[in-house]
């Protein structure tokens, strides 16, 4: 076979198909301009696998990868090696006819392009392994091939695909899990099956036609040019004013505040949708041309319509965020010329996305939703590290790094375009900005000025606020000499006693200066101030003194009566327990409970007693327990519950409650649905690998058609399997597909599954409970308590953590530590959240 591959490496292709049957591409050895593409089929023949494709030589090199790619470096691969492919089939996408070789359905799953690592070569494959680094859409960073030892009787050349430690790697199966469409087309499996959405010229091209787009792709980098989803008809969002942060002199504390790092840099809200992006100052000027390395990082990533605050920050020495660093590398050049590695942009709150005002959403969800979006990024782009509670740790920390401060955010605030004190800061040094109101000469030679005058607004007029001379480099004396010169004026732009005038050159005051400082004079002047950089990006008239406000103190602290009560008489855990749990994990929940209208289990006497549900608004609850008008079915009006702050959740549990059960659309918007539920219901007789294994094929059957899915353990015994979806179809529309697709899989398997409720017809199987997604139903929420016997939980949870579970309720109240732990892990980050529409079947 060696010397047939030799001879013709495309015979063995050729040979085992019917190319007047098959749309497959027939071949020849010809190579693409670039010669290292490599691409990704995830293919559904006898078996589904997923097809790695290496350009080597003018072929495809092929491995057929059993359950595709992982990220993981612990997760080791069987890799089959297969027939070479003819760079023809590098963007085939369509369907085998069944009988023939490979019948099935291909995906085009990845692309982009492969090199071996430096000091290797593609030769190493005769040798029996290939390291080498991966540039693709998914697929990025170190990957190792190893060809394993042929056993007696193997037909087959085995070899194992295995990621490497780098910044790309990561735990579980994110790739496989959540690349759930074509780079190519955006079909999901199931639609290029059914080929819904007509023929695709691209599918099935033969060499010239092929290789000739392929040649002028080339040049403008294929794999990049090629969206990862399609961008929806919102357009570019425009310029909002961003949130400002209150000066405090403490860090606030408790569970209600998340905390950042305040990045020592420009202020910056990008828009971008697909490649097109600009890059806003706080005060709206567009600075795109300034950051052009930072542009093309964000326009790679061919993000759908949205709008990032955040900040763009170049780092010191010591890799510490730094005004002054920023101000040099602007000073060598902007645009395409500022060295890319010099800058990056930290993200830390998200606006808008697709078109939809995410700002009104609380800070934690708005954090989590960034995180989702932006799960792919790689340097110079981040989002944003934060902390829940422990400020004050975070505080001395970055004190101790020298760096400026810390922002700490109220976690159920919305976003608001002013200053607030739902935003604050706390810095480790005085710093503020002044306007320079004009220089006093130097007497030292080659020195343009000795010293700035600074100034600030108070009631409209500017005010003196003292001196400064030090901090200044040689450049920053050049580049400030040369900008004064251009707005000197004879007279002064503010009143001066006469001393402090002497030897003044005044300028026109629209210069303006960040400077750092040990404190304010008696007189209100600064003291050892120390020049930093200029502001370019506010103006001068905005510039107003920075007083500290008082630590904005929580609403007066909800009281929680009978702390002392059993709630729980089995396990003994009390109602102070249970609103601690729920004081600790809001952060965690509100996310997914706040903003949605609930129904609660309340048990005022303990589970043991007399519970009930509750979605009506009594008038018995708090201020933080708000009500919507919903209409009725018999075309009345009722008020129902919903919450959106830690308050309202400590108010909830003061009146008994224990469960929180939420509708499937928000209570803003309650005829929008936006998350679908299949609770997985077992017989009594059934065991829980059962429903385990029934929850992942429910996985694989929404797959199939493009949709992700989280995993749930409802607390009870059961699993959810979740499908967060885009607003945009009604809840017949929702009630009708998740009917259809539960009964299509008890018609499927009616030995295993019931889309029944009947208890007759569910002896010995599994109902698909999908009555949730009916408007008015509701389903536990995630991390809510369940009125159980031990307090359990309801816990999301990462596909391969499923697999570990040895019932749906291994976590209760007591584990809140723990629980915390696994809430910030990295297999649980975009956790619930995945912008997708509701497909047809």
């Amino acid at each position: 076979m060696a010397a047939q591959r030799k001879a013709d490496p495309l015979a063995t292709y050729n040979a085992k198909r019917d190319f007047k049957k098959t749309l497959e591409p027939a071949g020849k050895a010809q190579g693409s301009a670039s010669g290292n593409l490599f691409i990704v089929q995830k293919h559904d023949a006898t078996r589904l696998h997923w097809d790695l494709r290496l350009e080597v030589d003018g072929v495809l090199k092929s491995w057929a990868v059993t359950k595709g790619p992982s990220p993981n470096p612990d997760t080791k691969r069987l890799a089959v090696r297969t027939e070479d492919h003819p760079m023809s089939y590098a963007e085939f996408e369509g369907t085998i006819p069944k009988g023939e070789y490979g019948g099935g359905t291909v995906m085009l799953w990845d692309r982009g392009s492969w090199a071996p690592i430096e000091g290797k070569s593609a030769k190493d494959l005769e040798k029996g392994h290939l390291h080498f680094c991966l540039q693709g859409e998914r697929m990025q960073g170190e990957w190792l091939l190893i060809r394993l030892k042929k056993k007696p009787g193997d037909k087959r050349e085995n070899w194992l695909l295995r990621k490497l430690q780098d910044d790309h790697a990561e735990e579980g199966d994110a790739l496989v899990e959540r690349e759930l469409t074509s780079v190519l087309t955006g079909r999901s499996m199931a639609e290029i099956a059914a080929d819904k959405q007509g023929e695709y010229p691209l599918a099935g091209k033969k060499d010239d036609a092929f290789l000739a787009q392929t040649e002028n792709a080339s040049q403008r980098n294929t794999y990049k040019a090629h969206p990862r989803r399609k961008c929806k008809a919102a357009p570019l969002p425009k310029f909002v004013k961003p949130q400002l942060a209150t000066l405090v002199d403490a860090v606030p504390t408790g569970n209600g505040w998340m905390h950042e790092i305040k990045f020592d840099g420009y202020r910056a809200l990008i828009a971008a949708k697909g490649d097109k992006v600009r890059v806003h100052t706080r005060s709206g000027k567009d600075w795109t041309d300034k950051f052009g390395p930072l542009v093309e990082a964000i326009a790679a990533l061919e993000l759908p319509a949205s709008l990032i605050d955040g900040e763009i920050v170049a780092t010191d020495a010591k890799g510490n965020p730094d005004f002054s660093t920023l101000q040099k590398v602007l000073m060598r050049g902007h645009g395409s010329q500022t060295r890319g590695d010099a800058l990056s942009f930290h993200a830390f709150d998200l606006l808008s996305l697709d078109g939809d005002d995410i700002g009104k959403l609380p800070t934690i969800e708005r954090k989590e939703r960034l995180e989702a979006l932006l799960a792919t990024a790689e340097p110079p782009i981040h989002v944003a590290d934060h902390v829940i509670g422990s400020g004050e740790k975070l505080y001395a920390a970055m004190c101790r790094a020298g760096q400026e401060g810390i922002i700490a955010k109220k976690i159920d605030a919305p976003y608001r375009h002013a200053r607030s004190k739902a935003w604050v800061k706390v810095k480790c040094t005085r710093r503020q900005e002044f306007v320079i109101a004009g220089w006093k000469a130097s007497k030292a030679r080659g020195r343009p000025f000795a010293s700035l005058l600074l100034a600030q607004y108070e009631g409209g007029d500017l005010v003196y606020k003292g001196n400064v001379g030090t901090g200044f480099t040689a450049d920053a004396l050049d580049d400030l000499a040369a900008k004064m010169k251009r707005l000197e004026r004879k007279s002064a732009p503010l009143e001066i006693d006469k001393p402090s005038a002497r030897d003044i050159t005044w300028v026109t005051p629209k210069l303006v200066a960040e400077i750092a400082f040990a404190e304010f004079t008696a007189e209100g002047n600064v003291r050892h101030g120390s020049y930093l950089g200029l502001r370019s990006d506010k103006d001068a008239g905005s510039v107003k003194p920075e007083k500290l406000a008082p630590i904005p103190r929580a609403k007066d602290q909800v009281k929680i009566s009978s702390r002392d009560r059993v709630i729980f008489p089995d396990s003994g855990q009390t109602k102070g327990d249970l609103a601690n749990y729920y004081a600790a994990f809001a952060p965690f929940m509100l996310p997914f409970a706040g903003r949605r209208p609930v129904s609660l289990v309340r048990c005022p006497q303990g589970r043991a007693k007399k519970c009930f549900f509750q979605k009506h608004d009594s008038g018995a609850f708090g201020e933080g327990v708000h009500h919507v008008p919903i209409r009725e079915k018999d075309g009345g009006t009722e008020e129902y519950l919903y919450i959106e702050d830690v308050r309202g959740i400590l108010e909830c549990v003061q009146m008994g409650t224990i469960e929180f059960h939420g509708w499937g659309s928000r209570s803003d918007n309650v005829e929008a649905p936006d998350r679908m539920v299949f609770d997985l219901d077992p017989d009594e007789g059934l065991d829980f690998s059962d429903v385990k294994e029934a929850a992942r094929d429910i996985r694989a059957r929404l797959s199939d058609i493009g949709l992700v899915s989280f995993a749930m353990l409802s607390g009870g015994k059961g699993v959810h399997v979740i499908v967060p979806l885009q607003t945009g179809h009604s809840w017949d529309e929702h009630q009708d597909f998740s009917r259809r697709f539960a009964e299509a899989l008890s018609l499927a398997e009616p030995e295993r599954f019931t889309a029944t409720m009947s208890k007759a017809k569910r002896k010995g199987k599994i109902f698909i409970d999908w009555l949730r997604n009916q408007r008015g139903s509701t389903a536990v929420l995630p991390y809510s308590a369940r009125a159980r016997s031990g307090a359990p939980v309801a816990i999301p949870l990462s596909w391969n953590e499923l697999e570990d579970m040895k019932d749906a309720k291994p976590f209760s109240i007591d584990d809140a530590k723990r629980l915390i732990d696994r809430a910030r892990s990295k297999a649980l980050v975009g956790w619930g959240f995945a912008e997708q529409r509701l497909p047809d079947i």
